[in-house]
């Protein structure tokens, strides 16, 4: 009796197993689902990308090498000089073959690494303490002002960010190491899109030629020309007065130049038409990152930072921040960030010097581009090169790029309007974070003291060797 209930116990524990083999074995290679298998959670900056674990495991037992490529093939374009100061080349150079014996710097995940949120750290990444020291051990010979710091206090707020350090390396310092705290006319750049539309090629110009269209232009179905609201809204913007009709966004062509069926709800696609650099940019970033990578669009419920409750559902596009027929850019500057960000740093910004700003330019009150916005700030106008010969200011909306480590900000936004030495304090003051930098701050990061004691140094023994 007892051999023939251990053996149905054997079935049946066979038959389970073999059920629970066969289930994990379609998921792993044909179900949509893999989230099963991640060991830990992602990082802040990947959550949004659980269910597509094939866009970084490309293949089902791929090692090392594939989940490089796979870095690669999302953030390679910006690990590149200007922007990266520790490229790739660098360490492929054999002069410093020396510096991969304890740190290999030649692969992403020696220090960032997924799915372990026991040793995730400040901007969702690991790292080893003790990188720096690897390669700048004797740092404090070559530069007396760094003898005796700590190993592990490189990447302290305002000093080094091993990937950009653009604002932060000695000779930046050096040369604003005396500016004021505020600069004495404070102007973000002008936005300059329609202003050189006559050189940038690939701009659609035998389909929206550049003159100003009436309301009787319109070339929407009837029953939506009948809509005054619409037709007002679009009448107003910059698309009618620029040649954009309706037809533009909701019949744009299909890739052999053929008209397709109106779509009452255009997708980025019709976007990109016109604003090909944007959409892309937007979709290396948070915003819409699920997007890029054919999956639904963000809801702030999916986000890791507090958010509105009433806009928890709302899918994030082009349109939640324009929204449709107006493209109101002022409104999505700022109304439309406050609309579902919940965090203390955002309800702080309305009623700072900040916000008093942005509202006196809205009134007519201040000088074009003496406000801050949101945007202003992490979503800075840049200078981005379209063409070999072309380089023109765009709206950066990749929001992400300016985020994490936030000196990356420092050039790009905050020295628009002040000094260096104010935007690196104020940058390492997490209190006046939150307060939304209504106040002086409070901390004094030593970087411009340091560059400024380097730079006295060079010059007395430069005068030295002169006599």
């Amino acid at each position: 009796m007892a051999k023939a209930s251990n053996r149905v116990y054997w079935i049946a524990w066979l038959l389970l197993s073999s059920g629970a083999a066969a289930a994990l074995g379609f998921t792993l290679f044909e179900g949509a689902d893999k989230t099963v298998f991640m060991p830990g959670p992602l990082t802040a900056g990947h959550h949004q990308l659980a269910d597509r674990c094939d866009i970084c495991h490309t293949q089902g037992f791929g090692g090392g090498e594939v989940l490089q490529q796979a870095c690669v093939d999302c953030h390679g374009d910006v690990r590149v000089k200007p922007h990266d100061s520790h490229p790739r080349a660098k360490f492929t150079d054999p002069r410093n073959a020396d510096r991969l014996e304890q740190i290999d710097a030649l692969h992403c995940v020696t220090c960032h690494t997924e799915h372990r949120p026991e040793i995730t750290a400040t901007n969702g990444v690991t790292q080893p303490r003790d990188l720096c020291f690897h390669c700048h051990a004797e740092i404090g010979k070559d530069r007396p002002s760094h003898d005796g710091m700590a190993f592990d206090s490189c990447t302290s707020a305002g000093c080094h960010n091993f990937h950009n350090n653009r604002a932060l390396y000695t000779d930046f310092l050096v040369k604003h190491m005396d500016d004021p705290a505020t600069l004495a006319k404070p102007r973000v750049p002008a936005r300059e899109f329609a202003s050189v539309l006559d050189e940038i090629i690939e701009y659609p110009r035998d389909r929206y030629p550049v003159e100003a269209l009436t309301a009787a232009d319109l070339d929407a179905p009837a029953d939506k020309a009948a809509d005054a609201a619409i037709v007002t809204d679009w009448h107003e913007t910059a698309h009618a007065a620029a040649g954009v009709n309706c037809s533009a966004c909701h019949q744009p062509p299909a890739a052999d130049g053929a008209p397709q069926a109106w779509r009452d709800q255009p997708g980025q696609e019709a976007c990109a038409t016109c604003h090909a650099i944007e959409v892309e940019r937007f979709g290396d970033g948070k915003h819409g990152m699920r997007l890029a990578a054919g999956l639904s669009p963000l809801r702030p419920a999916d986000a890791r930072l507090p958010m509105k409750d009433a806009a928890a559902h709302r899918e994030l596009t082009c349109n939640s921040c324009h929204g449709g027929h107006r493209y109101d850019t002022a409104r999505a500057a700022v109304e439309a960030c406050l609309e579902c960000h919940d965090d203390g740093h955002s309800l702080a910004y309305e009623g700072t010097t900040h916000h008093e700003l942005w509202l006196a330019e809205q009134r007519g009150e201040a000088t074009a581009g003496s406000g801050v916005s949101c945007a202003t700030c992490h979503m800075p106008r840049i200078d981005v090169d379209v063409s070999d010969w072309l380089s023109r200011k765009v709206v950066e909306h990749n929001q992400s790029a300016t985020l994490s480590p936030n000196s990356k900000m420092i050039r790009p936004a905050c020295l628009h309007c002040h000094g260096l030495g104010l935007a690196i304090d104020a940058l390492a003051d997490r209190a006046l974070i939150d307060d939304n930098f209504d106040r002086p701050p409070n901390v004094k990061v030593d970087s411009i003291a340091l560059a400024r004691a380097d730079q006295e140094r060079y010059l007395r023994e430069k005068a030295a060797t002169q006599q």
